[in-house]
């Protein structure tokens, strides 16, 4: 079983709050199609969970089959900048199949993004934070996406909703 190395920081994008007793980490790639199934099945845990869970996202780009995905990665990080991270992880996931360079303005601009940070970050702004999280997705035994952790271990089960929930709601009695 591996662990999740470093443990969840004030660098990492989180949703939810530091109390709460379960803690769900996804190394995700915002072009991978088993991602994007994954990002139904997470909303859905987190609806069930409420408070019980905070849910930590972490950049693992595979820009090898995908070729969109460092700047679909480079695009959130520039949404979060502006406090937006949240709303563009969910734009990219919810227009998967629409990820290049236009689609991508389109939806800094519904966001509220200006052309020049987006700019900015396609020429690298924001690599360096991507690059923190793909390498600690390698320390951490991350090969694929998407790849989850439940309380820093990693977590191999069934990826729907009952099997999931089953494993948080276990870590949040056993916390």
């Amino acid at each position: 079983m591996s662990h999740l190395s470093p443990p969840v920081g004030s660098l990492d994008h989180i949703q939810g709050t530091v109390d709460a007793p379960v803690t769900l980490v996804e190394y995700g790639d915002f072009e991978c199609p088993y991602c994007g199934a994954m990002y139904g099945v997470v909303k859905a845990v987190q609806e069930a969970m409420g408070a019980q869970m905070r849910f930590v996202f972490r950049h693992f780009p595979l820009t090898d089959m995908h070729p969109h995905a460092l700047h679909a990665a480079q695009f959130s990080e520039a949404a979060a900048v502006k406090g937006k991270f949240w709303e563009a992880h969910d734009a990219l996931y919810e227009n998967q199949q629409a990820l290049n360079d236009s689609a991508l303005l389109e939806y800094g601009e519904q966001l509220g993004l200006h052309t020049r940070d987006l700019q900015g970050a396609f020429d690298g702004a924001y690599d360096e934070n991507i690059q923190r999280d793909f390498d600690s997705g390698l320390r951490s035994g991350v090969n694929g996406t998407p790849t989850l952790f439940i309380n820093g271990h990693r977590y191999d089960g069934d990826r729907d909703v009952r099997s999931l929930l089953d494993a948080l709601r276990s870590a949040a009695n056993s916390a």
